[in-house]
């Protein structure tokens, strides 16, 4: 919390019991939201909207349903949640619900090449990566982002020649098991 004093602290005012900080995440959330925000918010841009949190084929068939160009399948870290569904668990099921009437990306655990080959083969069209950046980051500014970037290049390329995948399109379900 002492990191964001400068810009909250005044909103993070300590609870009779608890942490301050979960109360001030807390207060973010709207109860209230709807599906219907989707329309609303289509209604204001022009840009494509990426629905982000989706875990279950319902949830995924209702997004596409409501105009969503692509679904990030997350689990925000199991930070909302403790011991919900895996990102990667999730994954085939959301997928199937989409059916190619959307994008569907993946959020949470890619941390190596092979995750990135996994995530493509149960049917993710892009992975996103949070931490490794961050480390990259923290570690050698840009230089260390793309350091982490060309490391999950070279492990893709090697995980998909030794998986006998000689490009993208010839990643599969089959490669996992």
């Amino acid at each position: 919390m002492k990191n964001l004093e400068p810009y909250a602290a005044d909103l993070m005012t300590a609870p009779d019991e608890g942490s301050a900080l979960a109360a001030y995440a807390d207060s973010l959330w709207d109860p209230s939201l709807t599906w219907d925000v989707i329309g609303w918010l289509r209604s204001i841009t022009r840009l494509p909207l990426v629905l982000k949190g989706i875990l279950t084929a319902d949830d995924a068939r209702r997004a596409v349903e409501h105009g969503v160009a692509a679904i990030i399948v997350s689990n925000h870290g199991g930070r909302q949640l403790d011991t919900v569904v895996s990102s990667c668990e999730a994954l085939p099921a959301v997928v199937d619900a989409v059916a190619a009437r959307g994008e569907v990306l993946v959020d949470g655990g890619i941390r190596r090449g092979t995750h990135v080959l996994k995530a493509l083969a149960l049917g993710a069209q892009a992975v996103l990566i949070g931490r490794p950046y961050l480390w990259g980051l923290a570690v050698d500014g840009e230089a260390g982002v793309r350091h982490v970037l060309e490391l999950l290049r070279a492990e893709l390329a090697l995980a998909m020649a030794l998986a006998g995948c000689p490009n993208v399109s010839r990643i599969g379900r089959t490669l996992v098991a």
